[in-house]
Parts: C-alpha cells; structure tokens; sequence
C-alpha cells in the first residue's frame, strides 16, 4: 500500500485508536471476529468508524464521488421518476443515507421548479457528522423550504410515498464466504501482534451457511453476501403501506454476481480516490464496499409482500427519466455552461463509467402506473 498517499498525524491517531478498539472486540469475541464485524466497526463505530467520524468522504476532497456529486441531472430526472409515484402514493420522501445532502437538493428544486414539492422529505442518516452537513448544504442552499425536511433516527414504522436509498446498500457489512472440497467456511479477522489477520471458521450463522449451500460456484470460490442488505430490505418492505422502495447501487442479479469467473469475490476499498483490496488498510479513514446481489434485494422485498416493479441499468433509467431533455434546456451554443453538462451525462450513462455497472430496481405496492424510469431497457431477467 505503499503508493497511497500518506495520512496526517493526526488522522493516523485517529485510525491507530479504532485499530486498537477492533482488536479489543476481538479479544472480547474469543480471538475472532466475523468479517462482517470488522466491517461493522471500521465504518460505524461511535465517533471513530468511517462513516460517523468527520473525515470528507464525498466529491474531490473526498475517496469517492458519487452520482449526485457529479451532477444536477442525476437527481433533476430521479425526481421526474418521484412524482410519477407520489401521484399514486403519498407526496413523501424518505432519503436513505443523504451524504452530503446534494441529492436532496436537487431533487427538491427540481419538484419545486415542477410544482410537485412533497408534504415531507424525511432523510434517515446514522452518521451525526454527515447529518450536520446536510443540514448546513439545506439551509444554505433552500432556506426556504427547510421545514419540510425532517431527520429521523429510525425508519418509520409505516412507509407511504417513496424511499430513495441511493449508493446505501454497497455500505452495509458482508460476510466473507469460501468454498472448498465441498465444505463452506466463513473468512473472519484474527489479531497477530498489532496487526489483522485472515482466519477461517465454519459458519456461526445458520442463514449465512443456508444461503451459501445454495450457490454453485467452483471450488475454492471466495465470495461476499450481506445478511444486512437482505434485513434491511426486508424491514423497509415489511413497513411500506403504499408506494416504491427505489434503491440505485452497483451490482448484478445472481448469476452474474457469483459467476465462475468472479472468484474472489466483489469487496473494494476507497481511500482519496484510489481503489485497493485491503481491508485492513488505515481503519476509519478508507471506505469498504461490496457490489450489491440485487436478486437477494429483490426475494427479500418479494417474500415481505412487494412486487417488482422495475429492475434496469442507470443508463437506461435517466435516458427513461429525460436527462437528455434536461440537457437540452441549456443552449448548445452557450459553451461554457452546455459542454460540462454533456459531460456530466456521459459520465453518469456511458457503459464505461457509471451506465452500466450501476443499476436501479424498484419495488413496492400500490403503485398501478408502469414507472416511466423503466419503460425500456428491462434487466428482470437477469435477476
């Protein structure tokens, strides 16, 4: 990891003292930790994990830029796809994770430039750091309608209108599962000295080893599956009265997650827009993912009660939504403002940067009206 760039002293503390407190809940846990833990607490531990501590995580000062950050048009055509459900729900929005809170700005400007601005936007943010941060971005940007957004700590126990979870799943920790002369063990962090180490055991978790025994992959496979993507959808499914759960993430259905070519697996690290494999790397201050099975997203939500009402890449979802019309708004000839535009829509549709690899699956009930975010470009088939 020698080519990352180095932290300050005092981000260095900062990751030495969340090492120290991963290796202290080892010893707690017997001497190893599922993964899954370790992910738990190198992102979310109070005040020192990744996402609850005040690092800049979003846009060019960041690890990573996400799709709001690259620009207006991205929320500007969700929020076409938003009216069209809160017509035959309730005009309410639930944003999962806001990060920054540019998405919701984009949106609520464009449902106000549309006369369609909802009674509610409620945003569910774990992090209190990000959660400043997107009351600041709100109150600077529209003071005017700040009253209608409201942070909560939890989801609410009934759901109407539409949720938004956008680039929320790939966060949320995995187990890591390998497959070997036919048995399944369960990759876990162990301590040696100062340092984390691999150490496999057999699965603790019935579920865990139920799901794995199903999947056929060739021997000595080595795999990610996240039972909290699959309790959380589950939970929000369970608690929808009417209307959509719109999650927009990175990843495939099944077949192409676990193929026989991806044998090592989908987990991916950020740290100041570099990408790497290691885990273990500087606690606290790097982000750790994992591609989302969208078929696990989609049986979840299925069994809970829900329909699938759409399953498609981002590309096709904004071309679907009107991006290329709310381009159009700009004058081609006004350079200067039309031309980073243009390539801000390339970026978020082009199969070689987001178009592609990202996808957009909705699902909910209640909702009659095919959703004009999927009217072409369906992808079911590969769930």
């Amino acid at each position: 990891m020698s080519s990352l760039p180095l932290p300050s002293a005092e981000a260095q503390a900062h990751s030495d003292q969340l090492r120290d407190l991963i290796h202290h809940d080892i010893v707690r846990q017997g001497g190893w930790i599922p993964f899954s833990r370790f992910m738990e607490l190198a992102l979310y531990a109070p005040g020192m994990g990744y996402y609850s501590a005040g690092a800049r995580k979003f846009g060019a000062a960041g690890d990573f830029v996400t799709a709001p950050e690259i620009s207006s048009l991205f929320g500007r055509t969700l929020a076409r796809q938003l009216i069209e459900i809160m017509a035959q729900s309730t005009p309410h929005i639930l944003e999962l994770g806001a990060g920054s809170g540019k998405l919701a700005v984009d949106i609520l400007s464009e449902l106000e430039r549309q006369n369609s601005l909802p009674e509610r936007y409620d945003i569910l943010e774990v992090s209190a750091d990000l959660r400043e941060r997107q009351q600041a971005l709100l109150q600077a940007r529209l003071p005017h309608l700040i009253d209608r957004v409201h942070w909560l700590d939890a989801p609410p126990d009934s759901i109407s209108g539409v949720l938004v979870a956008n680039e929320v799943l790939d966060a949320l920790p995995v187990h890591l599962v390998r497959w070997s002369d036919a048995n399944i063990f369960e990759r876990g962090v162990a301590s040696e000295g100062k340092n984390f180490v691999w150490q496999e055991r057999l699965p603790a978790s019935s579920m865990l080893l139920e799901i794995a025994q199903q999947i056929n992959v060739p021997d000595g496979t080595l795999s990610d599956m996240s039972l909290a993507v699959r309790g959380l959808v589950s939970s929000l499914s369970e608690r929808l009265h009417q209307g959509v759960l719109l999650f927009i993430d990175y990843g495939f259905g099944a077949r192409e997650y676990y193929h026989p070519q991806r044998t090592q697996g989908t987990l991916m690290c950020h740290y100041r827009h570099h990408a790497h494999d290691d885990p273990f790397f500087l606690p606290g201050l790097q982000d750790i993912t994992a591609h989302v099975d969208f078929t696990a997203v989609a049986e979840a939500a299925i069994d809970a009660g829900l329909s699938l009402y759409g399953y498609t890449t981002q590309a096709y979802f904004l071309i679907n939504g009107g991006i290329t019309g709310l381009l159009e708004e700009t004058d081609s000839e006004n350079i200067r403002d039309y031309l980073p535009l243009s390539a801000q829509l390339q970026k978020l549709t082009s199969p070689a940067e987001m178009g592609e690899l990202f996808k957009v699956i909705a699902l909910g009930k209640g909702v009659n009206m095919p959703l004009c975010g999927f009217v072409s470009g369906d992808k079911s088939r590969l769930l």
